[in-house]
């Protein structure tokens, strides 16, 4: 039994990390924490890694902090907590970073609807260099107008 527990809690982490990628895109990295984020959408500098980075750094502490409780106090759920964090991070890089991005010369050729759909949406939220008015949603679950 403990292992459908263990599955359902690594899968809701996932899921759940897609609303705390929106949360905080739109209201942290657009808001208070905008100058770390800034030059995700008006690079201003010549180095392949950004300020924005600073996110992940975040999130994989978040992940490795869970994988400590686990290891060292016995709590159980913080595995599939931090492994659920670390899979969706993952998941993030491969489709942010590496396929819309190119921050890596990999997945260039992959086109289908989804792909496009995804790239469609992510031009039009990075067309708005400011703070403002940049369009937000998930990664994984993008609205249906962008698949055409």
């Amino acid at each position: 039994m403990q292992t459908v527990f263990w599955i359902l809690i690594f899968l809701g982490t996932f899921f759940i990390m897609e609303f705390n990628a929106w949360f905080t895109h739109k209201y942290i990295m657009h808001g208070f924490l905008w100058n770390l984020h800034r030059d995700h959408h008006n690079k201003d500098h010549d180095s392949w890694f950004e300020r924005n980075d600073a996110f992940f750094i975040f999130y994989a502490i978040v992940s490795m902090s869970c994988f400590y409780l686990w290891s060292y106090e016995a709590v159980w759920y913080c595995l599939p907590i931090g492994l659920g964090i670390m899979a969706y991070g993952a998941v993030y890089f491969i489709v942010h970073d590496i396929f819309i991005h190119q921050r890596f010369k990999w997945l260039r050729n992959l086109d289908n609807k989804y792909a496009r759909g995804l790239r469609r949406a992510h031009k039009i939220h990075h067309k708005h260099l400011g703070k403002e008015k940049g369009e937000n949603f998930g990664m994984l679950i993008v609205p249906s107008k962008y698949f055409k």
